[in-house]
């Protein structure tokens, strides 16, 4: 973080250079927009083709096909969960946390889209509605659905704590993956990554710029609902920080189950093609001066 008392002296033009206006640095302006009327119009008539339950400090898989749709819903009580997704037919393809922020902000909501990784590139679902969009930004600068932070895991709970902890979402998150994929938890590990918070409330604070978190809003029958654009593996972790209110690493805070509610529509919404990987092949075919 930045130091309290700078150890060198304001130029004379401090004032004028802190005064230049900021520029987005990703204008999504040029990017295809998601129809929502035409996915929303295709839930008509869907039928629910499958749920998971996860269980409190554990995480568990699930399977989408492109053209389907899935829920995230809060059951018992307020809890967070921790989103990996992968390509199902590809799990080096997987959810790109850091280029999802750059595009979208810190914090997601309707409309907005989970991208993947490089070489790959392209949507991999979309946000089609989410019953905590009411919430918006806080007095404090936090909201839901975040993209900025990695997940709890045990080596930062080591590093900080000099303890040993095994239910970290990092951790929960790779024995899921190991178990649905048939690979041990050493194979399984470089597969997990940065994920999508789901139901957490964090910002940054205004003077230090650290990560927070604060008590999720979500009540039980709230939801987040994505439509998937390619066939997705997905892998939730039930964080062990419950509402995330206190602390994250521990068997201290209450925790309840969270549920994934996958939906098959009788057709897939009107116009929708799943996209293909980026098309920029310059590196892969040696075409880069």
């Amino acid at each position: 973080m930045k130091l309290k008392y700078p150890e060198h002296p304001a130029p004379a033009d401090a004032t004028a250079k802190k005064a230049v206006r900021p520029v987005i640095c990703y204008p999504i302006e040029g990017l295809q927009q998601p129809d929502l009327s035409t996915y929303r119009a295709a839930r008509v008539g869907w039928r629910k083709a499958g749920e998971v339950l996860v269980p409190p400090r554990e995480a568990r898989c699930f399977e989408v096909a492109a053209g389907h749709f899935f829920r995230i819903v809060s059951v018992d009580g307020p809890q967070v969960g921790d989103l990996n997704l992968w390509s199902n037919g590809n799990h080096a393809e997987r959810f790109f946390s850091g280029k999802t922020r750059a595009l979208h902000g810190t914090h997601v909501s309707t409309g907005d889209r989970l991208w993947s990784n490089l070489p790959y590139l392209r949507p991999i679902s979309t946000i089609t509605e989410d019953t905590l969009d009411w919430y918006g930004f806080d007095e404090f600068g936090a909201s839901v659905h975040d993209v900025i932070g990695t997940r709890c895991d045990p080596y930062t709970h080591r590093l900080l704590s000099g303890d040993d902890y095994h239910h970290c979402c990092h951790s929960n998150l790779t024995r899921a993956f190991a178990v649905h994929t048939g690979r041990s938890q050493r194979e399984a590990e470089p597969f997990i990554h940065d994920v999508l918070n789901v139901f957490m409330c964090t910002g940054f604070t205004r003077d230090t710029g650290q990560y927070f978190m604060k008590a999720t809003p979500v009540r039980p029958g709230d939801f987040i609902e994505f439509f998937a654009e390619i066939d997705l593996l997905g892998a939730l972790s039930a964080c062990p920080g419950g509402d995330c209110g206190a602390e994250h690493s521990s068997d201290i805070a209450t925790c309840h189950p969270l549920l994934v509610e996958i939906y098959a529509p009788s057709a897939a919404p009107v116009g929708w093609i799943s996209p293909q990987v980026n098309g920029y092949r310059g590196i892969q075919t040696g075409l880069q001066p």
